[in-house]
């Protein structure tokens, strides 16, 4: 018994198409042909399509066919392997659905770690803030951002923060000097109340220059000059021992 191209993908339930593929790329081997040039596949021929087509639905890939033995009925060492791969693969996936779980009972922009503030928090800062803190994720230690976290759950309740927000880059000296002024002891209480904020590299893999580097990269990007002078200004007063 014979049959033609068409026949033969009809029997194992695939395409044309596919059939042809896995003869150009070595998968099965050419037919005979008959006087007028058409193709003859036979019964070897399609136990070896229904092997391929059974193979790559449980998830081989054609070139890892390709490496089997063609006389190892059951590839145990590669359906082992592959059953690895698959359990790593759910473990990842299981992983994902809680966290998509956690950011749909707490929506928390993708870039932050899930439940890393409360969403209303996270929703009233402004974006130069959240991406800030973005940056803050990346490069301090674990203990450090839970400090972080604990001081952004609760609400920002000093004007002062606005103003600095809304400082434009203009500012004139005077407008500068006040802000600095009167964000100082507001930094302060919330130096105070969370010690564990100051940024340093402990617990990271990092070196401190290149925490500092980092983080005064994304100050000089997010920011506005005059807001860098406020946080200068700031900072020098914070420094001063007769504050």
């Amino acid at each position: 018994m014979a049959w033609s191209t068409r026949e033969i993908a009809q029997l194992a339930g695939t395409t044309l198409r596919a059939v042809r593929h896995y003869q150009e790329i070595g998968l099965l081997a050419e037919p005979r042909r008959r006087s007028n040039g058409y193709k003859q596949y036979g019964v070897a021929h399609l136990v070896r399509i229904l092997r391929i087509k059974r193979l790559t639905e449980l998830g081989f890939s054609l070139s890892q066919i390709a490496a089997m033995d063609d006389n190892d009925d059951q590839p145990v060492e590669a359906l082992r392997a592959l059953d690895a791969e698959l359990a790593a693969t759910i473990e990842r996936l299981q992983r994902a659905r809680l966290e998509l779980g956690l950011i749909l009972r707490q929506p928390t922009p993708a870039e932050l770690p899930p439940g890393f503030a409360a969403p209303d928090a996270v929703a009233r800062m402004p974006q130069a803030d959240r991406s800030f803190i973005v940056v803050l994720t990346r490069v301090l230690g674990a203990e450090t951002m839970r400090a972080w976290a604990d001081m952004l759950r609760e609400p920002v309740t000093d004007p002062v923060a606005g103003r600095f927000d809304a400082l434009p880059a203009d500012a004139d000296e005077e407008t500068r000097a006040a802000v600095a002024r009167d964000l100082a002891p507001y930094v302060r209480t919330l130096y105070a109340k969370h010690p564990e904020v100051k940024i340093t590299n402990a617990g990271t893999r990092y070196s401190a220059r290149y925490v500092e580097q980092a983080v005064g990269t994304a100050l000089a990007e997010l920011y506005n000059p005059a807001q860098l002078d406020v946080l200068r200004r700031t900072n020098q007063l914070l420094s001063d021992p007769r504050g």
